[in-house]
This record gives C-alpha cells, sequence and structure tokens, in this order.
C-alpha cells in the first residue's frame, strides 16, 4: 500500500461490454510525470448522482489516495483503491489553464510519444506501456460513425457484481448511450497513418449538451462538436492525445490495442506569442 498523489487527466465515457471494474478508465499522473490508472472508482466520484448524472468536472484535480498495484492486470500502470469507497481521499487543489496550460503542460508533458511504432514496441512485454501522451504530426481528420443507440445486456451483469455503482436510478439512465464513434485520424513522425476512437468522456458530455441546446437535432448537435473537435481544435490548438489500453486487447497484443482517452488542447504558439 502507499499513499499517491494524482492529478487526475482522464475519464473515458463507460462502456458496459468491459469488466465492472473497468467501467470508466479513470487515469492520472504522479507528482513525476508518470502515469497510473485507478480503478475501480465509485460512479458518485465521477457524476453528481442527484443531478441527473451531470458529469463532475474532475479532470486535472489533485487527489491524494492510498493505492495497491493490482495484482491480476500486466499493466503497471494499473492500481486499485485500497478503500474502494474512496473514505480516504483528499481532493485538492485543480490546476487551470493559465499561462497557455503551463502548469498542466509541466506535469503532463514530461514523456511524450511521436513515433506509433516505439509505443507499440514498448507496449510489449517487459515494459507493457498502456498509458502514454502522444504527440501526432499532423492531425489529418475527425470523423464521426453512426453506432448503435442501446446499451447491451452487460449492464445488467455488472450491477449484479458490485455496488460500486448502484444508484437511486438505473446506471444506463444515468449514462445514456452515444449513438455515434468519434474517431481523429492522424499521422506520426514517420508519416504513418493511425486511426483511434476518441473514448474520453468529454467528447460524449459535449455531444448531450449540444443536442439539448438544439432541441434534440442531432445533425445540429454533431456540426456543433465537429466544430470543436476539427474547426477549433484542429487549427488552433496545439493538440497531445492521452492514450490508453484496454486489459483484454492489450492481453490479446491487438495490432494497436490504444485508443484515445483524452486530449490535451493547449492554444499554438509561434514566436512566444498566444493565436
Amino acid at each position: 500500500m502507499a499513499r499517491k498523489r494524482v492529478l487526475i487527466t482522464v475519464t473515458t465515457y463507460p462502456l458496459p461490454s468491459r469488466s465492472y471494474d473497468e467501467l470508466v478508465c479513470t487515469a492520472g499522473m504522479l507528482e513525476n510525470g508518470e502515469w497510473i490508472r485507478i480503478y475501480p472508482v465509485p460512479l458518485s466520484f465521477l457524476i453528481d448522482l442527484k443531478d441527473a448524472g451531470k458529469v463532475k468536472n474532475v479532470k486535472y484535480t489533485w487527489i491524494e489516495i492510498d493505492l495497491n498495484r493490482r495484482g491480476d492486470d500486466f499493466r503497471p500502470e494499473s492500481h486499485s483503491p485500497v478503500n474502494y469507497d474512496f473514505r480516504d481521499i483528499v481532493i485538492g487543489d485543480r490546476i487551470g489553464t493559465q499561462g497557455n496550460w503551463m502548469l498542466r503542460k509541466d506535469v503532463c508533458l514530461n514523456r511524450v510519444y511521436t513515433n506509433k511504432n516505439q509505443l507499440l514496441e514498448d507496449s510489449k512485454a517487459p515494459q507493457n506501456v498502456s498509458l502514454a501522451t502522444f504527440k501526432p504530426a499532423n492531425i489529418l481528420s475527425f470523423e464521426v460513425e453512426e453506432d448503435t443507440r442501446e446499451w447491451k445486456e452487460e449492464w445488467a451483469e455488472i450491477r449484479k457484481q458490485t455496488s460500486l455503482f448502484d444508484t437511486v436510478k438505473p446506471i444506463e439512465t444515468l449514462i445514456p448511450k452515444l449513438p455515434y464513434k468519434f474517431y481523429y485520424r492522424f499521422t506520426d513522425d514517420a508519416g504513418v497513418v493511425s486511426k483511434l476512437m476518441i473514448e474520453d468522456w468529454e467528447i460524449g458530455a459535449l455531444f448531450w449538451n449540444c443536442l439539448r441546446t438544439a432541441n434534440g437535432d442531432e445533425g445540429i448537435a454533431l456540426r456543433k462538436v465537429r466544430q470543436q473537435y476539427e474547426d477549433n481544435f484542429i487549427k488552433n490548438k496545439d493538440i497531445y492525445l492521452f492514450l490508453g489500453t484496454t486489459k483484454e486487447w492489450h492481453r490479446r497484443r491487438a495490432t494497436n490495442p490504444f485508443v484515445i482517452i483524452g486530449v490535451f488542447y493547449p492554444k499554438i504558439e509561434l514566436q512566444g506569442q498566444l493565436f
């Protein structure tokens, strides 16, 4: 057991097809810039159970908590809370965006991959890297694909396995199924093209917020999401991608077990000026 100070940088949109304790990938950085994954995490830490499942703004918040290295997970970054109800958690300050994300950069950009093959090589044994910050050479496109509109039956099985996600309302009601999948297509420093799904909870929350303001018009909502992740981010932001693996696909040694679990987007800086 060790007391850890962690800057939360990642919360992914829930996927019930995963085992219950990986329902939401919650990860962050230690003070030395190393990645760490924490699961399981109580749903009450991530959403407001009294306010229709509103997502809490926990990103870039320092926490202190007792953690154990997970013996059932070969990925070195994976840890579990000693107390699954987070009774010992201390929530600290939230790092803002002052100075074009200067303090966030100090913690989050200590080791940055720029080459896909190098990352995939490091994801193999014995290193088994499963969390990484990646700097694309060029983001080619933001892509949207239709998906199924209803959750699978795994929710029922998940509820049977644990009380971590017990709520007054069914979890599938609090967290609606996203009817679309979102992707970035990008190149690395060798020109190798990748297309990875964006599983950040932030993009899911953006879609639902845009849908509400568009009075249920999905076309308008998708255009607003595209305006953010394509028109704004690609054109105006210095984008880094937080990448992570799922235990299942990493264990199977998939060709590329990584997905995008977060987007880091300070403004582009040119000659010391911010634009």
